[in-house]
């Protein structure tokens, strides 16, 4: 039996407590919506080949969700700091105790340079790209 080929984008499912202003946040990001359902409780944002998917969870504790995605850029370390300072530009806190906030990017010992994002509903995205500007 042959293997069909995994091509395509993947993309996170997450909880909101009220998509549009999920939609608001991460389009000061840069993102876009594709699709918006507020009726059926669904809403899927864009940022070049970025993709995430939110769905309403009015319940959500954004102290307690265990929610989350690994954004991998392509690029070296640079793709990162630069991503990261765009974000940190539109007023977000590096409060460790902030929702929403920036965590500061770091060298991981497998390789990467990474920060996170931590939106209104507690959704971490960590954010990384390889310390070498050539993937393995």
């Amino acid at each position: 039996m042959s293997r069909t080929p995994l091509t395509g984008r993947t993309a996170p499912i997450m909880p909101s407590r009220a998509l549009p202003l999920t939609l608001d946040f991460y389009a000061a990001l840069g993102f876009a919506a594709t699709t918006h359902l507020p009726d059926d409780g669904y809403l899927i944002v864009v940022r070049d080949e970025a993709e995430l998917h939110f769905f309403h969870a009015p319940r959500t504790d954004p102290l307690t969700t265990a929610h989350g995605a690994y954004l991998r850029l392509d690029g070296g370390a640079h793709v990162a700091d630069a991503l990261f300072d765009e974000w940190r530009a539109t007023g977000l806190s590096t409060d460790p105790y902030a929702t929403p906030r920036l965590v500061e990017p770091d060298d991981t010992v497998y390789g990467m340079r990474e920060f996170a994002l931590v939106d209104p509903d507690g959704n971490l995205l960590r954010v990384g790209s390889v310390l070498e500007a050539t993937e393995g």
